[in-house]
């Protein structure tokens, strides 16, 4: 499986034959700058406890940044795992 960026729906995507996992954005922009929230994270039991949540919002920080974009995290995993990593 291979994280899929999907902008026009505004979220990242892994999935297999039967199952999706999504990391779901918003994007906007206020006086700091161009902003994306990532605010919703769902991976299905079956798809639970391979990482798949990790490799999906490891794949939306890197394209944040690569947009230089400010990274609000109103989900809870990415938040998570922002604070794990700084």
């Amino acid at each position: 499986m291979q994280v899929q960026h999907l902008p026009e729906q505004q979220q990242f995507v892994m999935e297999n034959q039967t199952e999706q996992a999504i990391l779901q954005y918003r994007l906007g922009h206020g006086p700091q700058g161009a902003w994306v929230d990532f605010y919703h994270t769902f991976v299905p039991p079956s798809l639970r406890g391979q990482g798949v949540a990790a490799q999906l919002t490891i794949a939306g920080l890197a394209w944040a940044q690569q947009q230089h974009l400010q990274v609000i995290a109103s989900c809870s995993y990415v938040a998570r795992h922002l604070a794990s990593t700084s």
